[in-house]
């Protein structure tokens, strides 16, 4: 990978919320960025749970160096036992296969070109396990793992692959979270507010750049303190 080519990042989700944020964030540091998205705006509208689509998009984009995967769903808030089962699919659907798709899609070419920066957003509630998001909980903990194992099949590849853990921050996703449970995990970050799209975006810009090298199938958390581990 030589720094004279514009590099090339594919953001899924990355019409609104922190996909946006990091297309900016991205885009301010010269790299080009095309967007994945089911919603109108997006550079090619796909659905990450479709893998053959997913495929094809691959196929027509054509070779990239970094892949943030943006793409995700709240899913039902409810106790276990009342979650209904179309429910937990969905969100396994988008959260986890997803993010497999884009992964199996584009990870292959960065690997046979030595050079490749991948971002897995998961969650503080993949590492905690938040009450009444137990779909949610359940395949942000699969992201962090899938990106462990990825880390450590590229690890010689010249091919990063790590993920985040927000707490919670100000997206149009958290809309959807039932007003009792936003409160609930806004009340666990010592900062006494939510996080902001463009500081996660920052992070993002950073593992998706040459200034990381020494890290990959790492989990870095950004959660105004909640973390503990």
């Amino acid at each position: 990978m030589t720094s004279s080519r514009t590099r090339t990042a594919v953001i899924t989700g990355g019409v609104s919320g922190l996909g946006r944020a990091a297309a900016l964030r991205l885009e301010a540091d010269g790299v080009s960025v095309v967007t994945l998205d089911i919603a109108d705006g997006a550079d090619v509208i796909v659905d990450v749970t479709d893998a053959a689509a997913v495929r094809a998009a691959a196929d027509e984009i054509g070779p990239i160096d970094i892949l943030v995967n943006s793409a995700g769903v709240v899913g039902p808030n409810a106790p276990l036992w009342e979650i209904p089962l179309d429910g937990w699919r969905r969100t396994f659907a988008v959260n986890v296969d997803g993010t497999f798709h884009t992964c199996r899609a584009f990870a292959p070419g960065m690997r046979a070109r030595g050079w490749g920066r991948i971002v897995n957003i998961a969650s503080m509630a993949g590492k905690d396990g938040n009450p009444n998001m137990s779909p949610y909980s359940a395949t942000k903990a699969a992201v962090i793992a899938m990106t462990k194992s990825l880390g450590k099949e590229l690890a010689t590849s010249g091919v990063l692959a790590n993920a985040i853990a927000p707490a919670v921050i100000e997206t149009p996703m958290n809309a959807d979270t039932e007003p009792e449970a936003l409160a609930h995990i806004t009340g666990l970050i010592p900062m006494r507010r939510v996080g902001r799209p463009e500081e996660v975006a920052e992070l993002i810009a950073w593992l998706a750049s040459d200034k990381v090298s020494f890290s990959t199938g790492a989990v870095y958390d950004i959660s105004g303190g909640r973390a503990t581990y």
